[in-house]
């Protein structure tokens, strides 16, 4: 395994600017945003990944699959050119955080009229599969189902657990449908080591951070480094290793502090706490 910024952990930084500090500081991955990527340009983008001779650990993220109607087919048209951005790219996978509730925006009060089918949210997560599946597999990329931590299954993902997502994955190839286990999110799961096990070769992402407590007010920013919150990391790492994954292990923080410290004090310190705390 080797270390990847993931680039909102620097988010600050341009994708131009992540680029040249994943360089500097002697990282051979970076994952990418498409929001980053479209300021840039996609083909700009991709010209100077490659010219830095980075690998992309990742594309984040296509998903929000969970509506009906035309908020359905416009997710499904969403999803289709982050698919077609993320081979451009050449990256290892496309992340899908595939919604909340119908209705439910990310961050914001419940709106009147909202949807609390919460097993309908999860049918059209598996719906749209169908449909994007093969479409991936086509253009050579790989969709990476992200369970999120059930504090977010109103607004962000109605897929809590490994095993959930690992289930979605099954009817499909692994070269076009695998999972992402993220410590954030996972660490928390009595069923963590059983999952990734079984999930193998289908473990298409390794990211780590850690579980702040207590979490702010903006449960959002309570991805903190390695070594500030809960999280025993070289157990998981090790299972991540026996099941067989040789990616990237992507380091992706979403915290105010982080954010607004010097990005290259970031990638020292990420650096120091990988060695220290998340290699077996």
């Amino acid at each position: 395994m080797s270390l990847s910024l993931n680039q909102w952990t620097t988010r600050r930084w341009s994708l131009a600017e992540a680029v040249d500090g994943c360089a500097r500081h002697g990282l051979e991955a970076i994952g990418l945003w498409r929001e980053k990527v479209a300021e840039q340009g996609l083909a700009r983008s991709a010209k100077l990944v490659r010219e830095a001779g980075l690998r992309v650990s990742s594309l984040c993220r296509g998903g929000f699959l969970t509506t009906g109607g035309e908020a359905f087919a416009a997710a499904l048209a969403d999803n289709r050119r982050a698919v077609d951005e993320a081979a451009e790219l050449g990256a290892a996978c496309l992340v899908l955080v595939v919604g909340g509730l119908p209705g439910v925006r990310p961050g914001e009060p419940l709106p009147a009229g909202f949807g609390r089918d919460l097993a309908g949210a999860r049918g059209r997560v598996a719906e749209a599969l169908a449909e994007l599946a093969p479409y991936a597999g086509e253009r050579g990329v790989k969709l990476a189902l992200e369970p999120l931590h059930p504090l977010y299954c109103p607004d962000r993902a109605v897929i809590s657990t490994l095993g959930q997502a690992l289930d979605l994955s099954l009817p499909y190839p692994e070269e076009q449908v695998g999972v992402v286990v993220d410590t954030f999110h996972v660490w928390w799961d009595p069923r963590l080591f059983e999952d990734v096990a079984r999930a193998g070769s289908r473990i298409a992402s390794y990211q780590v951070c850690d579980y702040l407590h207590p979490l702010p007010a903006d449960v959002l920013l309570g991805r903190g480094m390695m070594g500030d919150g809960v999280i025993d990391f070289r157990p998981i790492t090790r299972a991540v290793l026996d099941a067989g994954y040789t990616g990237d292990v992507e380091v992706e923080i979403f915290n105010a502090d982080v954010w607004a410290a010097d990005p290259d004090e970031v990638l020292a310190t990420m650096r120091a706490r990988y060695a220290e705390l998340v290699l077996p």
